[in-house]
């Protein structure tokens, strides 16, 4: 019990494993009482703002994992994935040090506190010494958005073949024994380079980076014969549209409403 921002729970603490759900976007997480040389924030020191908090929380859950094999898994509000200003250079400061392992986009209503969607940022300090496969420079996106099951108007879980296929997504990319080949699929998931990271401007939003989902109603037609096909549909709409105005108009002018 305690505040570990403030008052550090753990000094000393060098874990295997950091699996945390902390307060989303907490303002007054304690920046007029921590040092200005405070070693825990080595990214970079965050404003005394919601997403500062959330960048505090992330770098106090670094500090205390091993350097050579540590792993965090946290849930974050989204806007960490693309706040500019102060976090955003955290965020690349982190990103270049290359322990981002994953980005998970979840759906919204996942939680009895808060309706906002979330996503599960998850960092390796052992990206070529841990047990699975070298993946330096490489950060894996998941797109989970439209992943849930409704349990009523305002709450939403995953089912356990949501999380079935999310989890082995991410086994798969670390190579993991007794699992598939991985591979990206547009959509839903994608390796990533640090590099491919740099040109989205340090952005995490894992959609930009999967892509959009193929449409079931997308067909073989070329563009061009399509946008023709459809533009003289749209010319006729809008010729019916013009005749049932006029239609419209001498109906009402047959009533005595001449001003129309």
């Amino acid at each position: 019990l305690g505040d570990s921002i403030r008052d550090d729970q753990h000094k000393g603490l060098e874990a295997d494993y950091v699996i945390t759900n902390p307060p989303f976007n907490e303002k007054e997480w304690g920046k007029n009482a921590v040092a200005d040389d405070d070693p825990r924030f080595k990214y970079g020191m965050p404003r005394a703002s919601k997403q500062g908090g959330n960048f505090a929380f992330i770098q106090h859950m670094l500090s205390h994992v091993n350097d050579e094999t540590g792993m965090v898994g946290t849930v974050m509000a989204n806007g960490s994935l693309s706040v500019q200003s102060k976090e955003g250079d955290i965020r690349q400061n982190i990103v270049e040090d290359d322990i981002l392992d994953t980005i998970i986009a979840l759906p919204g209503d996942l939680f009895y506190t808060t309706s906002i969607p979330v996503c599960v940022w998850i960092f390796s300090k052992g990206k070529e010494a841990d047990k699975y496969r070298d993946r330096p420079g490489e950060t894996l996106f998941i797109d989970a958005r439209d992943m849930s099951e409704e349990i009523n108007k305002s709450l939403n879980r995953l089912t356990a073949e949501h999380v079935e296929q999310i989890s082995e997504t991410v086994r798969a990319y670390r190579g993991e024994k007794n699992t598939q080949e991985y591979y990206d699929e547009k959509g839903f998931c994608k390796v990533a380079t640090i590099d491919e990271i740099r040109d989205q401007n340090w952005v995490l939003t894992p959609g930009r980076y999967a892509g959009v989902k193929q449409s079931s109603f997308d067909d073989d037609e070329p563009f061009d014969e399509k946008m023709d096909r459809l533009t003289e549909a749209l010319a006729g709409q809008f010729e019916e549209n013009d005749v049932l105005e006029q239609q419209i108009k001498k109906n009402l002018q047959n009533l005595g409403y001449d001003e129309v």
